[in-house]
């Protein structure tokens, strides 16, 4: 075995001291709400269309705000909130046809809201009433995935389904997926990467670099920008400013169009910042400082769309006075469905897990049956 000399320097590819490359931002409007133009992605939109994406940016919010309230009072587990990335979730949402297929993590309310899904769907998950009991097919929308990054490998079996399908073409179908930057540290991912680029899958790989992965940093993830990843897999990469929906929506529109034509895969790296806790049961304040915080609220996705259409005269303040009632309806409408879920029958566990019944799950199935007929019979004893 070689040994390296005293003094030998080391060889690696790149110095820790040399700087990482300086990653190129797509932006179409700016912090301050000023349009800006990109020539690779020129987004013409209606004043309706904007204050559309303006109402999904806010009634998104607030579901999300009303379930927080909910867990926190006890009628939620848990829940993982997308505080500042709304605009990442509505632009990619909204930039979505409706034969494309999206694939979740846990946190993407914003894509379920611009599917079409109830936000009533998702609570029944974190309240434990449901196994996250809604159709793939109805909205295009698949299940939550808890497993961090399996996802990415679902979404690319579905689009190399979708090739073998023969469903390719200019009004044909892709697959979207969803996932965080800590997720790009698990093989799944990697696995998926490499899958979609060598079968050249129809599938948009869309992560929402939020820059916390629970309480790991981004350094602690990557030492070059995440977007750079794909170019070691033979595929585009593009890193999007993810407080931006116009941006998200551009860049997002291209891509699957670029995915739905046959030119395959595409990694979207949407540049965000995770504004609350990773889940409710997460304390952010024990691990990033309170001064990072208040630099990204002066990006946040909401204001800077609102601040365009003033400076515009797209919209009065009776539009925004209208859509914030619209959103206090919307709250009162979920919180008032999660308290109204009834409660599941708990041998209805046993009904889906197979196509076709097995001795050993009616086994199981008896034996709670009689465990939980026990309390019966001691109740009616007394």
């Amino acid at each position: 075995m070689a040994v390296k000399a005293a003094g030998q320097a080391a060889s690696p590819s790149r110095s820790h001291d040399e700087p990482p490359p300086t990653p190129q931002l797509i932006q179409l409007l700016t912090p301050e709400g000023e349009r800006a133009e990109h020539p690779d992605y020129p987004l013409d939109l209606t004043p309706d269309e904007i204050k559309a994406l303006y109402r999904d940016l806010i009634l998104v919010r607030r579901i999300d705000f009303e379930a927080i309230a909910l867990q926190r009072q006890g009628e939620l587990g848990i829940w993982a909130s997308l505080l500042g990335q709304e605009a990442a979730q509505v632009g990619s949402g909204r930039a979505l046809g409706p034969r494309d297929m999206a694939f979740p993590t846990y946190r993407e309310h914003g894509v379920a809201w611009c599917r079409g899904l109830d936000p009533a769907k998702l609570l029944e998950l974190f309240r434990g009433v449901s196994h996250g009991g809604w159709d793939p097919k109805a909205h295009n929308f698949h299940l939550y995935t808890i497993v961090i990054g399996a996802q990415t490998l679902h979404a690319t079996g579905y689009a190399m389904g979708i090739q073998r399908d023969g469903a390719l073409g200019e009004d044909g179908e892709a697959a979207i997926v969803y996932f965080g930057d800590g997720a790009t540290s698990q093989g799944d991912v990697n696995e998926a990467f490499i899958w979609a680029s060598v079968t050249n899958a129809p599938v948009v790989f869309f992560c929402q670099n939020n820059q916390w992965a629970i309480s790991e940093p981004l350094d602690r993830q990557t030492r070059i920008p995440l977007y750079h990843r794909a170019r070691g897999f033979g595929f585009p990469g593009i890193r999007v400013d993810g407080n931006d929906v116009f941006a998200c929506l551009a860049v997002t529109r291209q891509a699957m169009q670029a995915a739905r034509e046959g030119q395959g895969p595409t990694l979207i790296e949407a540049f965000t910042y995770r504004m609350g806790a990773h889940t409710t049961t997460d304390d952010p304040t024990r691990y990033r400082l309170s001064a990072e915080l208040e630099s990204w609220k002066l990006k946040d996705p909401i204001e800077r769309v609102k601040q365009y259409l003033i400076r515009s005269g797209m919209a009065q303040e009776s539009f925004f006075t209208g859509v914030s009632a619209e959103a206090d309806e919307v709250g009162i409408r979920i919180r008032k469905a999660c308290l109204e879920m009834p409660d599941p029958d708990p041998l209805s566990m046993f009904d889906h897990i197979y196509a076709e019944p097995s001795g050993l799950l009616e086994e199981e199935r008896a034996q709670l049956a009689a465990y939980l007929s026990s309390f019966v019979s001691e109740e009616a004893a007394r």
